[in-house]
């Protein structure tokens, strides 16, 4: 049995984190190749990018493997890079969108990897590496996510919006949250901790000053009652954040894994999302995860789901897919769920991309306050958030 009163804490970053930018900026150039491709007539199904990004002060590279049209130059993969960075806001010194070196390393797909993924003949697509994939939902929020980390999101996504507004323009970028959150009865029930450490664009604000501008968007975006007398508040703990971004802390593609993911609630194969087309299914087999178990989850038979999903570079079905479904107070068949789910979805690459309707420019939008926990949305961004698969499994687990 499991413990049902405890502390647990999730942190988030905001996109103007170092390892963000890098995030972001990789996920605009999946975005680019599925926005041009079509127009040079190419099928989106025939489009590959793998992107890596590294950035510093005032130096950004990118490099990586792409198959794609030959109309995505170098230059202009790095104007899109340069557009990233002014909307992330980065207009500083050590980091402008402007002056920035950007240097673009991408070359041609390995043709050795090509031939493992490729379909052809009777051979389905298959997965672009091995890996393990994990997704998890619980009924701590209505959207199915952990609270510690839906929240830790939360007040920096109201911090950046109020940020982009020109509210609180004296708010740099980067941001980091954490927020520690009671147990009582297995049930999340008040804040302990909270930590926000924000840049600031004035050099001699001090804590408190910060303080006074973000509380209010802290308070906004947790539960009412949660934060009590006994909350302990830690904002810009160091005293002072006035250097930020990639001038303060080197960033790189994929270092927030956690963040993106479920905060540590859930166990994470190491696979990172960003600057990945979905035929990697370190990203697609971990949508697909994802919407199984909020699927479970909102069909009522469990509190909480943890799957995981594991592949063979070349080979398209899934070597196994695992469920758990908690202290399984319903007491539901797990191996027929484990069934059942494989039937429901076609788990191959191509089944996930086909079903979550993958193959669009819909990734920038994922590079920051998570992957998972958000509203599906009309043109396919978030299809993994959906929950359409929720009476099908009460059925079939009838």
């Amino acid at each position: 049995m499991s413990r049902k009163s405890y502390l647990f804490t999730s942190e988030s970053v905001s996109e103007g984190h170092p390892d963000k930018v890098c995030d972001r900026i990789s996920d605009e150039v999946v975005d680019l190749f599925f926005r041009e491709g079509p127009k040079a007539g190419i099928d989106p199904w025939q489009l590959r990018v793998a992107c890596e990004t590294l950035a510093t002060t005032n130096q950004v590279v990118i490099a990586g493997e792409t198959r794609g049209p030959k109309t995505i130059t170098k230059d202009w993969v790095a104007h899109v890079a340069r557009l990233a960075i002014k909307d992330i806001g980065y207009e500083q010194d050590g980091f402008h969108w402007e002056n920035a070196d950007i240097k673009v390393l991408l070359h041609p797909q390995s043709a050795d990897i090509a031939q493992g993924v490729d379909s052809g003949g009777n051979k389905d697509e298959g997965a672009g590496d091995q890996g393990i994939m994990f997704g998890y939902a619980c009924k701590d929020t209505p959207e199915l996510m952990p609270a510690p980390l839906y929240y830790s999101h939360k007040i920096l996504r109201l911090i950046s919006e109020a940020r982009h507004s020109g509210k609180e323009a004296v708010l740099g970028p980067d941001s980091k949250s954490q927020v520690t959150v009671r147990y009582e009865n297995g049930k999340p029930a008040s804040v302990t901790q909270i930590v926000v450490s924000h840049q600031h664009l004035v050099e001699s604000m001090t804590s408190a000053q910060v303080r006074e501008l973000v509380e209010p968007y802290v308070k906004k975006a947790l539960p009412s009652g949660w934060i009590n007398k006994d909350t302990v508040w830690h904002i810009n703990p160091t005293g002072k954040f006035f250097i930020g971004g990639p001038d303060g802390d080197t960033g790189l593609t994929g270092r927030k894994i956690i963040v993106d993911t479920y905060g540590g609630a859930a166990p994470h194969g190491g696979g990172a999302f960003s600057g990945k087309d979905p035929t990697k299914v370190d990203r697609s087999a971990a949508y697909a995860a994802r919407y199984l178990a909020k699927n479970v989850v909102a069909a009522g038979l469990a509190d909480a789901c943890t799957i995981q999903l594991a592949y063979a570079i070349g080979v398209a079905k899934p070597l196994s897919i695992y469920v758990d479904v908690a202290d399984n107070p319903s007491k539901i068949d797990v191996a027929k769920l484990e069934t059942v789910l494989g039937e429901l979805v076609n788990l191959s690459p191509r089944g996930i991309r086909k079903h979550l309707d993958l193959n669009k420019p819909i990734y920038a939008r994922t590079s920051a306050y998570g992957h998972f926990g958000r509203a599906p949305e009309k043109d396919g961004g978030f299809s993994w958030e959906k929950t359409d698969l929720a009476d099908a499994l009460k059925s079939a687990m009838a």
